[in-house]
Order: structure tokens, then C-alpha cells, then sequence
């Protein structure tokens, strides 16, 4: 169904988060001082997906819809068009490095340098793009690091200085080409005109992390149903990132195991009960639990139920902790961890976290966002509600969410003609 005013009109701009556990489809309206009012949310169970992989076509696209009609119902405007999210298990990030000599034309003999142009810059990019790849896999972002003029390291802007060669230094975010393509041709299927994917965490930093964060270092850390990503920041630029294949539904599932209950009870027990620390949970409040088959009355205390869920959350801490390390910042996270995401709600998460990881930990919820006070201040729903501001980013950060990533024969076939020119 489609109603209302149309989403091409008024600055209105529309974000649809695929997630495990949850379809969000956010309408906002851009508002001059480069904030986002929330018109409308809905919000519909995921099916059809698993770990980020389309496995029911038909389940996925009537959940899209469900969600995407109730948000027009809520903001009264039909959306035309929206940029989604994903994540998953299939998605890989690496940094790469791409250079290119600045004294063509010139004899080898003579120590000549020339200005560096746009089109320099591109043509390094370019080339950092040309990595092997599988035949399932594309890239999905190029996020620019910084520059190398020469011996001269971390700038941001070389254009106008002068030297004999340029380096990019590039984060590449790849993903599995059939579930891009899928996911798109989902909600092309309902028709709305598909404006591009975003990885989710690159969509939640821009409503949860500032620009002083982003400089002197922090991790975003967005905790999903079925995993955890983790993106490294420093020098305002991202410096390592990867998906972990855990989140907080193997909270839940623990919960029902151990307590021989089904998952629908197990989470509910999750979210009214559960600390993630549980020194801090009551042992004297006692609940309840189903009584199954003619089964014997039982009760658990709150405290109890939080040793579960402490040790799950060690071992997703530890799990963090190692990936960090990858990322070669140690020293460098001045403002630690930043967690959000729908696990990120998890009573007293904060505290344990900052306790075995030793870094100072904050819970995010959405900033540049007015409107429905209760979803914008909601971590849950952070991914959804970055989309809402992609459009509004540098073109150095959407970068080829707008078009489509470059195949390994197109970068060879450029980088040979431009080997052609410098030699």
C-alpha cells in the first residue's frame, strides 16, 4: 500500500536495515542544521534470512513490506525509494595500498615532481581496488585512509602539494556478490527504487560516534541477534573491521538449554530479568518458569539466570578483544568501546564490559535524530536511522554504495593503460 505524499519530495530520505532478528524501515526529513526528524518507523520480524544469507525469497520480501507499509502508515509519505543495510558471516575487510608515479613524462634522470591532481588521487584509489578476489565476492565500500606523498605519511588531502609519487592507503569492505544482489532485487520486487547497500556498522557510527572519537580512536562495536561487528577507528578514518558469527540470541539460547525452556520464553526472561553482570543481579527476587509435561513447580532467582548470561558475554568479550588487537591501534582507542545495536540493551552490559576489556565503554543511542523520542534514542535501532544520514556524507565515505563495485578485469584493464602512460 502506498500513501501519502511521495518520498522524492521534501528532503525525504528512507533507510531499510535488514537485520537477523529484525526488518526497520526509517523515514526522515533532512532538517537544515544537517539533523534527521524521524517521521516514521516500522519495524517487522526477520524471515526468510540467516547469518545475513537469503534462504526464503518470498518470507524476506512480504517481512520488507510489512515493514516499510507501516512506517509509510506512521509518516503518511510513500516510499519511492531507500538505501538498506546488511551484514553477515560472507563479508571480509582488508586494507590494501595503491600508488602511482607523479613524474610521467619526464626523463628518469632528472628530479622532477609535479602537483598532485583529483584525478591522482582517483587513479591510487583505483588501484588499491585491485586485489584477487573469489568469483562470489565484490567490494561493497573503498574507504580512503590517507595519503603518502613521497616520505611524507597521513595526510588527508595531498591535492596541490607536489612529489614524484602518491600512495592511497584504503579499507575495503567485500561482500558475497549474490547476497548484494539479492537483497536488491527484493526490494525492487516491491517497487522501490534501490539506492544502495552500507554496511551496518559504517550506517550506525554516523548516529552514535562524533568526530573526536572517530580521530583519536574508539571501536564501535554493533551487537546484533546472530553477530557482533566490530569497526576500528583512528585518524578519522576506518582501520579494521570484521563481522563476528555471535551475538546476543546465543544469550537466549543458552537461557533455554540450561533451563529446558523454549526460546520465545528464554528471551523474555532475557530482557526482564537479565544482567550481563551478575554480581550486580538480586539472588533474593525469584521468578517462575514454565511447567512443562506435568512437570514440578520451579523457580529461578535473577542471579542465577545472569551467570548465564555473564559467561556468554565474556566469551563475546574476549572474541572482541581479539579482534581489536588486529587492528595494530594498541594506545591509540582514547575513547574505547562504544557499543549499540539491539544486544547493547542488555542491563548493566556496560559495566562488564568495561571490567574485562579494561577500556573505557559507553552505550550509544542515536544523536542527530529528533522526532519519535522513544525509537530515536533506542540503540536498536541505530543502523536503520544512520541510513537515514548516508546521503548527506562525503562522497570519500558512501563511495561505491552509489555505483557498482569495480570487477578485478575493469581495475587490470585501467591499470595497465596507466602503467602505459607513466613508463
Amino acid at each position: 500500500m502506498r500513501r501519502g505524499a511521495n518520498s522524492q519530495e521534501k528532503n525525504i530520505t528512507v533507510g531499510i536495515d535488514i537485520g537477523s532478528s529484525k526488518i526497520c524501515c526509517a523515514i526522515g526529513q533532512l532538517q537544515e542544521n544537517s539533523s534527521t526528524k524521524l517521521m516514521g518507523i516500522g519495524i517487522a520480524p526477520s524471515k526468510g534470512l540467516n547469518h545475513g544469507n537469503i534462504v526464503h525469497r518470498d518470507q524476506l520480501i512480504e517481512q520488507i513490506e510489512k515493514a516499510v507499509e507501516a512506517a509509510e502508515m506512521m509518516a503518511d509519505i510513500s516510499v519511492e525509494r531507500a538505501i538498506i543495510s546488511m551484514t553477515g558471516e560472507h563479508i571480509r575487510c582488508i586494507n590494501t595500498v595503491g600508488a602511482v608515479a607523479l613524474n610521467k613524462g619526464n626523463s628518469p634522470n632528472l628530479v622532477a615532481e609535479q602537483s598532485i591532481t583529483m584525478s591522482d588521487m582517483e587513479k591510487a584509489i583505483e588501484l588499491s581496488q585491485a586485489v584477487s578476489l573469489p568469483i562470489d565476492k565484490d567490494i561493497l565500500h573503498v574507504l580512503p585512509q590517507d595519503y603518502l606523498v613521497d616520505t611524507l605519511a597521513f595526510i588527508k588531502n595531498p591535492i596541490g602539494m607536489t612529489g614524484r609519487r602518491l600512495e592511497a592507503r584504503v579499507h575495503l569492505v567485500i561482500a558475497a556478490t549474490t547476497a548484494m544482489q539479492n537483497l536488491k532485487n527484493c526490494v525492487e520486487e516491491l517497487g522501490i527504487d534501490f539506492e544502495g547497500i552500507v554496511f551496518q556498522p559504517l550506517a550506525s557510527s554516523l548516529v552514535t560516534l562524533n568526530e573526536d572519537e572517530k580521530n583519536l580512536g574508539v571501536t564501535l562495536v554493533d551487537m546484533g541477534a546472530h553477530t557482533t561487528d566490530i569497526t576500528v577507528y583512528h585518524g578519522d578514518a576506518v582501520r579494521y573491521s570484521s563481522v563476528i558469527p555471535i551475538g546476543a540470541n546465543s544469550i537466549t539460547n543458552d537461557i533455554a538449554v540450561m533451563l529446558q525452556i523454549g526460546l520465545e520464553t528464554a528471551e523474555e526472561i532475557k530482557i526482564k530479568y537479565g544482567s550481563a553482570k551478575a554480581s550486580l543481579a538480586s539472588s533474593e527476587l525469584n521468578f517462575d518458569l514454565p511447567v512443562s509435561n506435568g512437570g514440578p513447580k520451579r523457580s529461578i532467582s535473577e542471579h542465577e539466570v545472569s551467570r548465564y548470561i555473564e559467561a556468554r558475554m565474556q566469551e563475546i568479550f574476549q572474541l572482541i578483544i581479539r579482534e581489536i588487537s588486529k587492528a595494530d591501534v594498541k594506545g591509540k582507542l582514547t575513547y574505547g568501546i562504544v557499543l549499540t545495536g539491539g544486544g547493547a540493551q542488555l542491563r548493566n552490559l556496560g559495566a562488564l564490559a568495561t571490567e574485562t576489556m579494561d577500556l573505557k565503554v559507553r552505550v550509544a543511542s542515536p544523536t542527530n535524530i529528533t522526532g519519535i523520542k522513544e525509537v530515536a534514542e533506542n540503540p536498536e535501532y541505530t543502523a536503520a536511522l544512520g541510513l537515514l544520514l548516508w546521503n548527506t556524507q562525503s562522497d570519500d565515505f558512501k563511495n561505491s554504495t552509489q555505483e557498482s563495485a569495480l570487477t578485478l578485469k575493469t581495475v587490470s584493464h585501467k591499470i595497465s593503460a596507466w602503467f602505459k602512460d607513466f613508463f
